[in-house]
C-alpha cells in the first residue's frame, strides 16, 4: 500500500476509538484488518505500530489540540476532524519520517474526503497554529542554547585569564 492509503486506514482506526472502549479496540482492529483485501503483514504491522504510538501520546496530542483550537474543546470537536487532527499532530510532533508540510497537506486531503464542508479550513487552521507554536518553541530553545554557549565561552575565558595571571 502507498503511504496515503496507510494513513487513511490509520485515520479509520483512530475514528473507531471514539465509538469503542479501549478494551474493545484489539477486536475492532482485527475485524478492520480482516476487511482489507490484499493486506500485507508489513502494512498491517506498520498501521498497528503507528496506531499504538498515537494512542500512547494521545493526552499530549489532545493538549496540543486544545491549546491551538481557540474556542474549541477537544471533546466538542467533530469526531472525523478530531481523528484527522490527532493523526496529523502525531506526525508533525513525533514522527520524524513525515515532514510537517506533508502531514498538514495529507490531513487537509483526508478532511476533504471524510469531513464536512468546513473541515478542510478548520483542520488547516488548527495545524497551522500548531506549526507556528512549534516554530516559536524551536526558536526559543535555539536562543537559550546560544545564550548557554555564550556563558560557557565567557566562563572559559575567565578561567584562562585567571590561570595566566596565576602563572605570572
Amino acid at each position: 500500500m502507498k503511504r496515503r492509503e496507510l494513513r487513511e486506514h490509520i485515520f479509520e482506526l483512530l475514528f473507531r476509538v471514539e465509538f469503542n472502549e479501549r478494551e474493545e479496540m484489539p477486536e475492532q482492529m482485527r475485524l478492520f484488518f480482516e476487511s482489507l483485501p490484499e493486506l500485507s503483514e508489513g502494512d498491517q504491522a506498520y498501521m498497528e505500530k503507528k496506531y499504538e504510538r498515537i494512542m500512547e501520546r494521545l493526552p499530549e496530542i489532545d493538549r496540543h489540540l486544545g491549546e491551538a483550537a481557540e474556542g474549541w474543546k477537544v471533546s466538542r470537536m467533530g469526531k472525523t476532524d478530531l481523528a484527522i487532527l490527532r493523526l496529523a499532530v502525531y506526525e508533525m510532533e513525533f514522527d520524524e519520517d513525515v515532514p510537517v508540510g506533508v502531514a498538514v497537506n495529507e490531513a487537509v486531503e483526508l478532511s476533504k474526503k471524510f469531513g464536512g464542508d468546513g473541515s478542510p479550513a478548520f483542520v488547516n487552521g488548527v495545524l497551522g497554529k500548531i506549526g507556528k507554536m512549534e516554530k516559536a518553541e524551536i526558536e526559543k530553545a535555539a536562543e537559550a542554547e546560544a545564550e548557554k554557549e555564550e556563558k560557557t565561552a565567557e566562563a572559559e575565558m575567565e578561567t584562562e585569564k585567571a590561570e595566566t595571571e596565576a602563572a605570572e
